[in-house]
C-alpha cells in the first residue's frame, strides 16, 4: 500500500516565475485578443465553392432524374451514380452557401467566420 505524502503546493510568487510576466507588468495574450474585423473579412474563395458545389450538385441531381423518369437514355446504374454525385456535392454547397447568405443578411447566429477560408 502507497503512503499518503503530506505535502503542501503553493503557487510560485511572480519573481519566480519563468514565464516573463512579473508582477508589476502584465501583457496580453495575443492568442485570446478579439478582433472584431476578422470575423467581417468575407472568404470570397469558400463561398465561390460552394456555389459552384450548389450548381454542380444540382446539375447532376436533375440529369439522374431524367435518367430516372425515362427522359434520357441510360442505365438505372448510371442514374444511381449521378445521384450519389450529385447528393455529395449539392448537401455541402448548400450548406455553406445558405451560412454565406445568412451571414450577410446579418441574421443572428451566423457569422463569415463560421466559413472556413482556403
Amino acid at each position: 500500500m502507497a503512503t499518503r505524502r503530506n505535502f503542501r503546493y503553493t503557487p510560485l510568487s511572480p519573481e519566480d516565475r519563468d514565464d516573463g510576466i512579473g508582477s508589476d507588468e502584465r501583457e496580453e495574450d495575443l492568442r485570446f485578443a478579439y478582433n472584431p474585423k476578422s470575423l467581417n473579412r468575407i472568404p470570397w474563395k469558400s463561398i465561390c465553392l460552394a456555389l459552384f458545389l450548389l450548381l454542380l450538385g444540382s446539375l447532376l441531381l436533375l440529369l439522374s432524374y431524367f435518367i430516372f423518369t425515362g427522359h434520357m437514355e441510360g442505365d438505372r446504374s448510371q442514374a444511381y451514380g449521378l445521384l450519389f454525385l450529385g447528393l455529395l456535392s449539392f448537401l455541402p454547397g448548400f450548406y455553406e452557401t445558405r451560412v454565406a447568405y445568412y451571414s450577410w443578411r446579418g441574421a443572428p447566429g451566423y457569422t463569415f467566420a463560421s466559413i472556413p477560408s482556403y
